[in-house]
């Protein structure tokens, strides 16, 4: 009889060929999501420079993961969509640092708003849940999350900064993206009384 953990996989499995998916997404953006979950919950520091080494790592592994996943299932547009959301996102980010100057907390230099790394980190985060729905995005915007710590911890930023990247790069990600074929989906709606997100699935 299969394991509980297993019969998970089963069920998933199932669902997804109901809604006509390729079993083998889910499988493998999870694994990826994990093992980028993981570098987030990594000892860090507590000085400035580990932070930054932190930040670092984390927008690369984000930065990679946005296009691996579309690689490993053989989904070039997402590929396309991902590199673009991420590079608009850092060219915004430093098109702002150029037309505002701000000192950094360090004193390093006065590039400090925005953030690149959070632009670049959340850009990254959104092209995973905008193409593949959550179950890349969550562990995926929960790293972006920490690369945006770290850089405020690393003296960096300011807490602002890290939220203008974050807001930079999650806009990025979303408007350039479409979305794959995905059996989970958020869906805007709007009445005469008011507005929300709604949560659809497909089994």
């Amino acid at each position: 009889m299969p394991k509980p953990a297993q019969m998970r996989w089963i069920l998933a499995d199932k669902a997804a060929g109901r809604a006509g998916l390729p079993v083998l997404r889910f499988r493998r953006c999870a694994a990826i999501s994990v093992s980028i979950a993981m570098l987030a919950a990594a000892p860090v520091h507590a000085s400035p420079h580990g932070w930054a080494d932190a930040s670092d790592i984390g927008r690369d592994v984000l930065i990679s993961a946005a296009l691996a996943v579309p690689a490993v299932q053989g989904d070039w547009h997402g590929d396309i969509e991902a590199g673009a959301s991420i590079v608009v996102a850092g060219g915004a980010a430093w098109a702002l640092k150029e037309a505002f100057p701000e000192e950094r907390p360090d004193h390093s230099d006065r590039k400090s708003f925005p953030s690149g790394h959070s632009a670049e980190a959340f850009a990254a985060a959104a092209t995973l849940e905008n193409r593949y729905g959550w179950r890349a995005g969550l562990p995926a915007f929960a790293v972006a999350s920490f690369v945006a710590t770290a850089r405020v911890e690393a003296r960096k930023h300011h807490w602002y900064d890290a939220v203008a990247g974050a807001a930079i790069g999650t806009g990025s990600g979303f408007l350039l993206t479409r979305r794959h074929d995905s059996g989970v989906r958020l869906l805007p709606w709007a009445d005469s009384q008011g507005g929300g997100m709604a949560l659809a699935a497909r089994f």
